[in-house]
């Protein structure tokens, strides 16, 4: 276990170079923090919304603990979810699988960046994670695309499962653009993270799927 602890902070004592190519994507979270800093409530993603409305007893589960601990057996468990989700599901777009523009589904071959994210949430709450800890997370990849992430919150920081690669990532190592994500106490209420100074600035979108990522 003390081994394992240990690995943990190495994985995210980053080096300056890997810090700035992802933190200069979100002005509003602190370098130094290592759960990102919420700022306030904002709204549901449409495609959340859609899927709620089709899956009601999914999206009437309680949140349970905002955190975990992150254990060895916790960490092998987060690693075989995204290893297996992402090997077996083939990416491709909404409209290309349903023939709409956004649709959140949980996928059976193929599916885009969200459908990903339902899968892996779900392997992982199956196994006892909270769902308070497995935070759907939307925002924009490094071209500024449309983008969805998992993210588990730990007490070793926030760490992000991606469908466009294995490795896990903490939250400040990907580069990704955050703009929300599902407050750890409800799912169904949405938090901001980025502040509201600097989103006055931008133009954030609740269409996550620009690409088949």
């Amino acid at each position: 276990m003390k081994l394992f602890i240990l690995a943990a902070f190495a994985l995210i004592s980053l080096s300056s170079t890997a810090l700035a190519d992802a933190l200069h994507l979100n002005p509003s979270q602190l370098a130094s923090a290592r759960n990102m800093q919420e700022f306030g409530p904002t709204s549901m993603p449409i495609g959340y919304y859609e899927y709620c409305q089709r899956y009601r007893s999914q999206c009437e589960r309680p949140a349970g603990n905002d955190m975990i601990e992150l254990t060895e057996e916790r960490w092998q468990a987060m690693l075989k979810a995204n290893w297996i989700a992402n090997s077996t599901v083939t990416p491709k777009t909404d409209d290309e699988i349903f023939g709409v523009e956004e649709r959140w589904e949980y996928p059976k071959t193929a599916g885009d960046c969200e459908d990903y994210v339902l899968i892996k949430r779900k392997i992982l709450a199956d196994q006892g994670f909270p769902l308070g800890s497995l935070r759907i997370t939307v925002g924009l990849d490094a071209d500024g695309g449309g983008h969805a992430v998992l993210t588990v919150v730990t007490n070793l920081g926030d760490f992000v499962l991606d469908n466009v690669e294995q490795e896990i990532k903490s939250w400040d190592q990907a580069e990704i653009q955050y703009l929300k994500w599902q407050s750890g106490s409800d799912p169904n209420v949405w938090i901001s993270l980025v502040d509201p100074v600097v989103a006055a600035s931008m133009e954030p979108s609740d269409r996550s799927t620009a690409r088949p990522r």
